[in-house]
């Protein structure tokens, strides 16, 4: 895989910000021509770093009013059949296999607590669970941060980035943020 560059940076990131964005529009932010900008991103789709287009829905609006993350501590002999069953399950939108005292962490929506319980019983065929019902969100998903070798070398750990993929480094936090005892990332 070929290195991502500035452009490439900026190209993901205008995508992750707006997957509608038009050629032309790409285009003109980065000072390329549109066929050029699509035949990186072309590049970048056939590299597996772009590896699709969606639309961000609201659960809220389509009814899915409870939100809630599951543990489940599976037994390892037992994946054969639960990664077939998890993923036959439409409320199930992310499970993951992680470290720790379970081992997958899934995420749901349901319409209601008695459709959770329902779904928990049938999960609890697989080990034990432990499910944390959601209150609110803080931070909805976003995109993914982007940066280049060049920015490794000039941006600390975690300094963040903007949405659209452009350098937010600490020199362009607010002063403020320098005093003493002050995080330099609440800037």
């Amino acid at each position: 895989m070929k290195k991502l560059d500035k452009i490439d940076r900026i190209i993901i990131g205008m995508l992750q910000k707006n997957a509608r964005a038009s050629l032309k529009e790409i285009a003109k932010e980065v000072f390329l021509s549109s066929p050029s900008v699509a035949a990186r991103i072309e590049r970048l789709e056939r590299e597996g770093v772009i590896t699709g287009y969606h639309a961000q829905i609201n659960p809220m609006v389509l009814n899915y009013r409870i939100k809630a993350f599951i543990c489940l501590e599976l037994d390892p002999t037992d994946k054969p059949v639960f990664y077939p069953f998890i993923k036959s399950v439409p409320n199930v939108v992310e499970c993951n296999c992680v470290t720790g005292d379970y081992s997958m962490l899934i995420e749901v929506f349901f319409e209601s607590t008695p459709q959770l319980d329902h779904f928990i019983n049938e999960l609890q065929q697989f080990g034990r669970t432990k499910t944390l019902i959601v209150f609110s969100t803080s931070v909805e998903q976003r995109a993914v941060p982007l940066r280049t070798e060049e920015d490794e070398d000039h941006v600390s750990e975690f300094a963040p980035l903007s949405q659209d993929g452009r350098d937010s480094t600490p020199s362009t936090l607010s002063r403020n943020s320098s005093k003493a005892g002050a995080s330099p990332i609440a800037g």
